[in-house]
């Protein structure tokens, strides 16, 4: 945690803006573990989409590093969509909210239809997005995990889950704000996590930014060639 504010007037412009600000504090961090170990590492951003990728596009470019995405969705209550009691990954991971939410024989039955959707959803999504991601060698490299912010913590979570198979060097949980009570309950996903601002009270994530509007799959399709055409190559190793 690097900052707290007890404002209640936005903190970001926009997604762009907070993704700049996170873009300098995280190459900071490398440049310093670079000096410390005389070690450089190699860097990988991935984005959760759609809102993510928009807060990863100046990351990846500040670094000129590789920039991807791995697709989580919340598993949302049958009877109330706006209520999260988990997230999965495209590749299978799934993380459950409270288990105590789920005393009867029958939650079991209803809980496996609300994951199937949500998987689907996230493997439609991941089919749109992957032919626009570069390939990369996540073997010994620093995976810097990004959001546009983060509410309950689930999805980042559960993606990390699916990241530490990859074989990394390290995985970073990084976003430009979250709650301050859910600090030491992230930190437990990641090797490090970067968060700019912790925000007292937290509403929702939109609540911090000027503008907040929802990123569109063509946008997340033209920063992932952006990135790729910046480069000038498709692959990392």
């Amino acid at each position: 945690m690097l900052g707290e504010t007890m404002s209640h007037t936005p903190l970001f412009a926009d997604r762009t803006h907070a993704g700049e600000l996170l873009a300098r504090v995280i190459y900071d961090i490398l440049t310093q573990e670079t000096i410390d170990s005389g070690v450089k590492p190699l860097p990988i951003v991935y984005a959760l989409p759609r809102g993510g990728v928009a807060v990863a596009a100046p990351i990846a470019s500040l670094l000129d590093c590789p920039l991807t995405i791995v697709v989580a969705k919340k598993i949302s209550h049958p009877e109330n969509p706006e209520l999260a009691i988990g997230a999965v990954t495209t590749s299978g991971n799934v993380l459950w909210a409270d288990q105590k939410l789920f005393r009867l024989k029958h939650d079991v039955r209803w809980r496996e239809v609300a994951l199937n959707k949500a998987m689907n959803q996230a493997k439609y999504l991941e089919a749109q997005l992957i032919p626009a991601c570069p390939q990369v060698n996540t073997e010994n490299a620093t995976l810097i995990l990004v959001d546009d912010g983060i509410a309950t913590g689930m999805t980042i979570a559960v993606a990390a889950t699916a990241m530490r198979a990859l074989s990394p060097a390290a995985v970073w949980l990084c976003t430009p704000l979250a709650p301050q009570k859910l600090l030491p309950w992230l930190e437990q996903w990641g090797d490090r996590t970067i968060v700019l601002e912790t925000p007292e009270p937290f509403w929702s994530v939109s609540n911090f930014y000027a503008e907040f509007p929802q990123v569109d799959t063509l946008e997340v399709l033209l920063y992932l060639q952006q990135q790729k055409t910046m480069r000038g190559i498709d692959l990392c190793e």
